[in-house]
């Protein structure tokens, strides 16, 4: 059985909007060690939502990878 990893995405790059292959994820604000707790965010009908602490807002897109976001710098790898 395979293991499901959530996607990880952050917002160093500080941009207001951050476009997502995900409808589930995790923000993670910065960085680590500069992250805030790691929140997740369930998009499920809706193709839009904010991150109640870093009011990152996350935009679905479809064309894109689970793990891929737009800036690609916004996605982190390795997320466990």
């Amino acid at each position: 059985m395979a293991e499901h990893v959530v996607p990880h995405f952050h917002n160093d790059p500080g941009v207001p909007v951050i476009e997502v292959g995900a409808k589930e994820f995790m923000c993670v604000g910065a960085k680590p060690p500069y992250d805030h707790p790691h929140v997740f965010l369930d998009l499920s009908g809706d193709n839009e939502i904010v991150c109640p602490y870093c009011s990152t807002l996350y935009r679905f897109d479809a064309t894109l990878d689970p793990h891929a976001a737009r800036p690609a710098a916004c996605a982190l790898p390795n997320a466990a």
